[in-house]
């Protein structure tokens, strides 16, 4: 049976790996279930005289990873609207800010030809107002609920909803990547968990800013309740998901989330998000082309 080769197990984790973080160094939020599922398609079909069961694998891991994301996308559309309706009957308004400050502006005269405002160009520090709900002004929440200040009781939703989106991350992906581990019978399964659940914070802390700031920035732009909205679907959905074993990307349910968000705004970044969804679909051949290799090279060493 290939599951007792380790070549095939360490050459799945090693592909998968290594086209995650290409991913990561580029910036592109993909899904590790589906660079192992591509990695398992490549090693697999060299592995195995059979080849691969594709009908397995459509049922197992394609479906949901496909259908997860339009789920995401079409559960924050209906949530973030009933929050804000809920936020209006709470009496919780946006709040009008003033931004007073300096800004830097180049002062040149009329008339002059473009080498002349070169060498003439005068910087000089004017005081500006700007007032309204600008992104400058950090938009924020005036009111109260339950008897506690709006801004308060959101900031706290807020964190807890970005804890349930990490604990939901480790209750679906930490036993995906374990497996492999344990079919390789290198680590015992306590270890296993172990190592891949301190790989995951370890990456988290010195590899995710490019990643972070895709998904903070370059799909919506968005408010601290549009942020809690987004965390709180990726969360409640994906350990749904795990309750079911359906092994799902957390990956895909928050960018899908995150779609949703943007596009009750008006505010999606539609380039950007084409972007994403093309690394989406490039992250299946490389990982598989990736396991294809590392089998190769794996059974060539004698593993």
């Amino acid at each position: 049976s290939i599951i007792a080769m380790k070549s095939f197990s360490l050459s799945v984790v090693i592909a998968s790996a290594l086209t995650v973080m290409a991913a990561t160094k580029l910036g592109f939020p993909v899904s590790t279930t589906h660079a192992l599922t591509g990695a398992l398609i490549g090693a697999g079909f060299f592995a195995s005289l059979n080849g691969v069961n594709i009908s397995k694998l459509w049922n197992s891991f394609f479906l949901p990873l496909l259908v997860s994301p339009f789920i995401a996308l079409a559960t924050a559309l209906i949530l973030y609207p009933l929050f804000r309706c809920l936020r209006i009957q709470c009496g919780v308004e946006k709040e009008t800010c003033i931004c007073i400050g300096n800004e830097t502006l180049a002062i040149v005269q009329p008339g002059q030809t473009h080498e002349q405002a070169l060498a003439m160009v005068r910087v000089a520090e004017l005081p500006t107002i700007r007032m309204g709900a600008l992104p400058q002004c950090m938009e924020q929440y005036s009111g109260k609920v339950f008897g506690f200040r709006a801004k308060m009781v959101l900031d706290q939703l807020h964190f807890m909803s970005s804890g349930i989106v990490s604990f939901a991350r480790g209750l679906n992906d930490t036993p995906k990547i374990a497996a492999f581990l344990l079919l390789a019978h290198t680590v015992s399964t306590t270890v296993g968990i172990l190592m891949v659940a301190i790989a995951i914070a370890l990456g988290g802390i010195l590899h995710a800013n490019q990643v972070a700031d895709t998904v903070s920035n370059k799909i919506t732009s968005m408010n601290a309740g549009q942020g809690f909205t987004a965390n709180l679907v990726t969360g409640l959905l994906v350990i749904l998901a795990s309750q079911f074993g359906l092994p799902v990307s957390t990956t895909h349910v928050s960018c899908g989330a995150l779609f949703g968000i943007g596009a009750v705004t008006h505010q999606a970044q539609w380039k950007n998000i084409f972007s994403i969804i093309l690394a989406w679909v490039i992250t299946l051949p490389v990982a598989a082309g990736l396991g294809a290799m590392s089998f190769y090279i794996l059974k060539g060493i004698g593993v």
